[in-house]
């Protein structure tokens, strides 16, 4: 039984240190709101401005930030942030009314 109890806490202790590993490498894929190459650059160099992104790359058509970033340092959830705080809808943050209005004519997009 004392065998058991012990292989049981090894197995347990090694799933829960599986979970804790976290990806150097992390791909994930965003919409985010914008209309432009102007959008365009601005979404991305938002999204570079967190530490561990390493690329990120807005398509204007389909709207999808492609992001790679190290989760050690940074998660989807901070470069979604950092795009609102520059006035772009994410799925999971909207910008403030007051960051967006800020934004040039063309870059205004309809606001679900």
């Amino acid at each position: 039984m004392k065998n058991i109890l012990i292989v049981l806490s090894f197995v347990i202790g090694l799933a829960a240190n599986a979970q804790e590993k976290k990806n150097k490498n992390a791909k994930y894929n965003v919409e985010v709101n914008g209309n432009c190459d102007q959008c365009k650059k601005r979404i991305e160099k938002a999204a570079f401005s967190v530490p561990g992104v390493k690329s990120a790359a807005w398509n204007v058509e389909s709207h999808q930030l492609s992001v790679i970033l190290n989760e050690e340092k940074a998660s989807i959830a901070d470069v979604e942030k950092a795009v609102a705080k520059i006035g772009h809808d994410t799925e999971t943050q909207k910008a403030s009314d007051e960051v967006y209005e800020k934004l040039h004519s063309c870059c205004k997009y309809d606001r679900k």
